[in-house]
C-alpha cells in the first residue's frame, strides 16, 4: 500500500503481458515477467550448433527467441536482463551478452494463396531483416562487390516489392551472414521463429513441393554451408522431417514436448502460477485454472498453456466474476480436429469416446513428419494432435508406446463441440430418417421417437458419461437434439427460454398445426429412465412451461420427458 494526503491507495500492480512477444518491451515497459532466462545458460553449458525446439502454439516460442535476440545481440541493452536468473552468471555474462551479429525472423506471414504470393511474402520478410543492417552500405570492412551484394538483398521497386531473384533468396541468408561476419569479425547468431508455418500453408493450398524446394535451399544455405555461422535457433510446431527440409545437416539438435531438456522454459509451471495468482490476489481461482488450463505434460513435468493464464487473469481483473474461457482455440483454426474425426472409423471414434470420457489410449507417436504423411494413414493424425497441443502425454509411458489423455476442459471442450457439429452434419444427410423423427414429435409417438433418438445417438460419441457433473451430461443430449432440430425449417425452436416460472429446456412452436411442444431432458443416473422421466414431466408440469405456448396460440401441447444414459434414451410423454 501507499499512502497520500490522508488517503489509501492500492500499489499499482505490474500490467500482464497481453499479446507482448517483444522482450524489451515486456521488460522496460514493466509487464508482469516469468522468468525463463535460465534457457540461455542450459543452451550454452549444453552447446549444439543448430537447435529446433517444437512446442504448440502459444507457449511463448516467439518471446523466448526475441529474449536470445536481445542477449546475443551486439549493442544490446544490459540492463533488460537486471534481476532475472541470467543475470547472476557474470562470466557467461561477460563472454556472451551483446557479442553477436544476430539475424531474427519469423516466418509466421511467409503464406500465401498460391506460390509467388507466398515467395513474395518471404522475400518481404528476409528483405525486412536485412533492411536493419544498412550501416552496411558504408561498411569500410566490405568490399564494393560486397556492398553490391547487400543492396540487391534490399533493392525494392516502385511498387515497394523487394526485387531479388529466386536464387538470391535462397542465398540471402547466406550472403548476410557473410555480410555481418565480415563486417564485424564476428561469427553470426541466426534466430528463425514458426519455421513450419511456410510448409502447412502450402500443404494446405496445394503448392507444397514448390515451397519444400525453396525452404530446403534456404536453410541448407543458412545452416549447411555456413562458416559464418555461431548458433541457430528454430521454433515450430511440428518437427519436419530432415529429409523434407533438413537434408545433409548433422550438427541438429531437436527438443521436443516428449524430451526432458528445457521442459520448464516453454509454458508455465504449477509454481509459476501460483505466483502469478498470489501476486494478483487470484488464488481463489487456482484449482479452477488447474482444471482449465493445465495438464500438459512436457518431459516428466506438467505445464500450463501462458496465454490462457494470462488472458483469463487479465479478464479477472476486469471482472472477477468472471468464468474460465476458451483463449487458446479461439487463436488458430481447428481444422485438424475436423479432418481427424473426418477419417475417423468405427475404432477410432471409440478411442475419442474413451478419451472424451477422461480415459487415456495408447498409441505409436511419430515425431519426425513431412506433411504428406499426414494424410497418408490415421495414426500419424495421432501424431499431430499429439504435437500441436490438442492430446498430451500421461506421465506413463512405455518404450513403444505414448499413452494420450486430453490434457484440461479447453480442450475437451474443442473435440466436444467438433463431434457436434460433425455429428449435426452428418444426421442431416438422412432426411427421410429425419423427417420421421420430427412427425413423431407431432403426432405423439413416444416409440418413434425412442426409437430414432436412441439411432443417432449411437451414430455420435458417447460423453460426459463419466468425471463430469449431471447438469453438463444433458447439456450434451439437449445438444445433440438442438442439432437434430436445425434441419427443420417451419418449426419455431428455442432453447432455454423463459416459460411459465422457469426457462424449458426446448420448446417448439409450429404455427401451421398450432401445436405446442416442451422437451426436457434428464440423465438418467444408473439407467434409471423411468424415474428421470417422470422428474422431467413434474418439472414441465410444476413450473408451468406450457403457459408460454398457450399464449402463443398454440391449441395442442405436447410433453415429452427425455432420458438419456451413454446411447440409450427413454421417452414419455405427459
Amino acid at each position: 500500500m501507499y499512502f497520500a494526503e490522508g488517503r489509501q491507495i492500492m500499489a499499482v500492480k505490474a500490467k500482464l503481458p497481453m499479446g507482448i512477444e517483444d522482450f524489451n518491451e515486456m521488460r522496460k515497459q514493466s509487464f508482469y515477467y516469468i522468468d525463463k532466462t535460465g534457457l540461455i545458460k542450459e543452451l550454452l553449458e549444453h552447446f549444439g550448433k543448430i537447435n529446433l525446439f517444437t512446442r504448440p502454439r502459444r507457449f511463448g516460442k516467439t518471446l523466448n527467441m526475441s529474449m536470445l535476440k536481445y542477449f546475443f545481440e551486439i549493442g544490446t541493452d544490459s540492463s533488460i536482463f537486471e534481476g532475472l536468473e541470467i543475470s547472476k552468471e557474470k562470466e557467461l555474462c561477460a563472454q556472451y551478452m551483446g557479442k553477436y551479429p544476430v539475424i531474427s525472423i519469423t516466418l509466421k506471414g511467409a503464406t500465401g494463396e498460391n506460390f509467388v504470393e507466398a515467395r513474395e511474402m518471404l522475400r518481404r520478410i528476409i528483405g525486412n531483416a536485412a533492411m536493419h543492417f544498412q550501416f552496411l552500405l558504408q561498411s569500410e570492412q566490405l568490399t564494393e562487390i560486397e556492398r553490391n551484394r547487400y543492396k540487391a538483398l534490399i533493392n525494392i521497386d516502385n511498387t515497394g516489392i523487394y526485387t531479388m531473384s529466386d536464387e538470391l533468396l535462397k542465398d540471402s541468408l547466406l550472403i548476410l551472414s557473410q555480410l555481418l561476419q565480415k563486417h564485424y569479425n564476428q561469427n553470426i547468431v541466426i534466430l528463425i521463429d514458426e519455421y513450419d508455418v511456410p510448409l502447412d500453408k502450402a500443404y494446405q493450398s496445394g503448392y507444397y513441393d514448390a515451397m519444400v524446394e525453396l525452404i530446403r535451399a534456404l536453410f541448407g544455405n543458412a545452416f549447411k554451408t555456413n562458416n559464418c555461422l555461431y548458433l541457430a535457433f528454430l521454433t515450430g510446431c511440428l518437427r519436419i522431417s530432415k529429409e523434407s527440409i533438413f537434408t545433409g545437416l548433422n550438427n541438429f539438435s531437436v527438443y521436443t514436448i516428449k524430451d526432458v531438456q528445457y521442459k520448464e522454459y516453454f509454458g508455465f509451471t504449477d509454481n509459476e502460477v501460483q505466483a502469478l495468482l498470489a501476486y494478483y490476489d487470484f488464488m481463489d481461482k487456482y484449482t479452477m485454472i488447474k482444471e482449465w488450463y493445465n495438464g500438459y505434460h512436457f518431459g516428466d513435468l506438467d505445464i500450463y498453456c501462458p496465454w490462457d493464464v494470462v488472458s483469463y487473469c487479465h479478464a479477472l481483473r476486469m471482472d472477477s466474476s468472471i468464468r474460465p474461457q476458451n483463449y487458446w482455440v479461439n487463436t488458430s483454426s481447428n481444422n485438424i480436429i475436423r479432418k481427424f474425426i473426418d477419417k475417423a472409423d468405427s475404432t477410432t471414434k471409440g478411442e475419442i469416446e474413451q478419451l472424451i470420457n477422461g480415459k487415456s489410449i495408447k498409441k505409436k507417436i511419430h515425431q519426425e513428419l513431412t506433411y504428406r504423411d499426414l494424410d497418408s494413414k490415421i495414426s500419424n493424425l495421432w501424431s499431430v494432435l499429439f504435437t500441436t497441443g490438442y492430446l498430451t502425454q500421461s506421465a506413463r509411458q512405455t518404450e513403444d508406446y505414448t499413452e494420450l489423455v486430453i490434457p484440461n476442459k479447453e480442450i475437451q471442450w474443442i473435440f466436444e463441440e467438433q463431434i457436434q457439429e460433425w455429428f449435426e452434419t452428418e444426421t442431416q444427410k438422412d432426411r427421410k430418417a429425419l423427417e420421421d423423427f420430427y412427425r413423431a414429435f407431432e403426432e405423439n409417438n413416444t416409440d418413434a421417437i425412442e426409437k430414432g433418438f436412441t439411432s443417432y445417438l449411437r451414430k455420435t460419441i458417447s460423453i460426459r458419461d463419466t468425471n463430469t457433473k449431471k447438469e453438463m451430461k444433458e447439456n450434451f443430449y439437449h445438444g445433440i437434439l438442438l442439432g437434430l432440430f436445425a434441419g427443420i425449417n417451419h418449426w419455431k425452436v428455442k432453447s432455454n427460454a423463459e416459460a411459465g416460472d422457469g426457462y424449458s429446456d426446448i420448446s417448439i412452436e409450429i404455427d401451421d398445426k398450432e401445436i405446442g411442444i416442451i422437451i426436457e431432458l434428464k440423465y438418467a443416473e444408473n439407467a434409471a429412465f423411468d424415474e428421470a422421466c417422470k422428474k422431467a414431466l413434474q418439472q414441465i408440469q410444476n413450473r408451468n412451461y406450457e403457459d408460454a405456448l398457450l399464449d402463443e396460440g398454440m391449441t395442442t401441447i405436447r410433453k415429452y420427458g427425455i432420458a438419456c444414459y451413454k446411447k440409450r434414451c427413454k421417452v414419455i410423454s405427459g
